[in-house]
């Protein structure tokens, strides 16, 4: 308690309380101060931004200001090139019509050519006819008066008309035929063979080309062509002729029958 007589800390209380007091006064002040000076930067920002903005939006509205003025040379241009288009379209049209006109024509043309050539033949052909069995009684005549001028006219009609049948040309039926030959073994003489074959002749039998084709075991058929008139040849008369060759021909066989 002695030491405590002489303490002056209690007694001058009041000092120290408005010392405290004033020291975080002064600490509030420091903190304060940098958001102050924060806050007026941000609106500075703000501001600007805002300013920016606004720019902006002038700056539009004059651009959607002259895209709304109507530019007449663009328009004339365009009005220019829809017109061309609509011509050339017509002119195209035109031109397709008319080639469609003249095929038409064309065609027209060619038929009326091909009839009258047709048409100018077959009467032709029936004129000479006419002309020619004109006046030709095949059955004779029952006037017993008959002239000897109508009788002469008459045989040199039937005369001439008899000449011109006969100078028709006859259709002669052909055809075209290969034979297989066949030998007996590989040991016979196939030339001999192809020749003895070849000795066959008559009218209307004529020999053409002739080949060797392997069959097996070294043996080979002659394969020989020939072109024969049907009515004067007949295909099992020559391969019975054929197979008379008994020394070499095993057998005859038709690889091909054609009319020629």
């Amino acid at each position: 308690m002695s030491v405590l007589m002489y303490e002056k800390v209690w007694l001058d209380k009041n000092v120290y309380n408005e010392a405290e007091k004033n020291y975080y006064e002064s600490l509030n002040k420091s903190q304060i101060t940098p958001l102050v000076v924060v806050g007026s930067s941000l609106a500075s920002e703000v501001a600007k931004a805002r300013q920016h903005i606004k720019n902006s939006l002038e700056c539009m509205d004059s651009v959607a200001s002259l895209t709304g003025v109507p530019n007449t040379e663009i328009n004339s241009k365009l009005n220019k090139l829809v017109q061309e288009n609509s011509e050339l379209k017509k002119a195209m049209e035109e031109l397709r019509k008319l080639v469609i006109s003249l095929q038409a024509r064309v065609d027209g043309l060619e038929s009326t050519e091909a009839k009258p050539q047709q048409s100018a033949s077959k009467v032709q052909a029936a004129k000479e006819e006419q002309e020619s069995d004109d006046g030709v009684d095949l059955f004779g005549s029952d006037d017993e008066e008959e002239s000897a001028e109508a009788v002469k006219l008459r045989d040199e009609r039937l005369a001439a008309y008899n000449a011109k049948k006969a100078k028709k040309p006859v259709l002669i039926a052909k055809s075209n035929i290969i034979l297989d030959v066949k030998p007996w073994d590989d040991e016979t003489d196939m030339k001999a063979m192809e020749q003895a074959v070849r000795n066959i002749s008559t009218d209307g039998l004529l020999w053409g080309a002739a080949k060797l084709v392997p069959l097996a075991f070294g043996i080979h058929k002659l394969q020989i062509s020939c072109v024969v008139e049907d009515d004067k040849v007949s295909v099992d008369w020559l391969t019975e002729e054929i197979e008379k060759n008994e020394d070499f021909v095993q057998s005859v066989d038709i690889a091909a029958f054609n009319k020629v």
